[in-house]
């Protein structure tokens, strides 16, 4: 039985990812780091204390994770501002099934919680959701289950009976970790030999999750 289903926003409710993924390569490069889009794709979602370590594996002491990650909001800001925000395809037609169905929604997104409520009021959904958490308000943030045990807590549900809809590998992680139904609708990167035992379904678009819940 699915009494819920429960969204990252990144690159999920919202097409942030691509914007987030240039302003890393162009942060870091301004830093003097040769880095790439594959670096980039590693950061979804990843938790910072995590991330800020992989950094330093991967260039080295002198890359300053958290020096760069400011220069990189600065910039994603800047491009959204440009660029503006856009839902993903098929989200309002999601929604207004799950309302019929009378299953409950979260957000469950490393995102800040204020940058959130701000990003989801923008693009006119906030109301939509019964409880929208972050992991900056969990221990541990993802791919560890932290934040989507606290969304599965803030519904009142098992995570056994709650889908969790992501579009990273990290954020698939901390979901299956949860026990919930990890379905990916790929946005950057599609499902590898890793993940796809973790998966409950794949999803083109937000909309085709209906068909996996029936």
């Amino acid at each position: 039985m699915i009494n819920a289903v429960i969204f990252d926003m990144d690159g999920v409710i919202i097409d942030t990812e691509k914007h987030y993924n240039e302003a890393w390569c162009e942060a870091a490069r301004s830093a003097g780091f040769d880095f790439t889009r594959q670096h980039a794709l590693l950061l979804r979602s990843l938790d910072a204390r995590l991330a800020a370590k992989l950094m330093k594996d991967i260039f080295g002491e002198g890359f300053d994770y958290f020096a760069i990650r400011e220069v990189r909001r600065r910039l994603v800001a800047e491009r959204l501002a440009k660029y503006g925000l856009e839902k993903k395809p098929g989200l309002d037609t999601l929604l207004d099934f799950l309302r019929e169905k009378q299953i409950k929604t979260a957000v469950a997104t490393a995102t800040p919680i204020e940058l959130t409520y701000q990003h989801l009021e923008t693009i006119g959904v906030k109301d939509r959701f019964d409880r929208i958490v972050s992991a900056k308000q969990v221990p541990n943030g993802k791919p560890a289950p932290d934040v989507y045990l606290y969304a599965c807590e803030q519904i009142n549900e098992k995570p056994q009976d709650c889908i969790a809809v992501e579009d990273s590998p990290n954020g698939i992680k901390s979901a299956y970790a949860a026990g919930c139904k990890p379905i990916m609708v790929p946005d950057l990167t599609q499902p590898d030999e890793e993940l796809m035992p973790m998966l409950y379904g794949v999803a083109k678009t937000l909309a085709d999750i209906r068909a996996l819940i029936g």
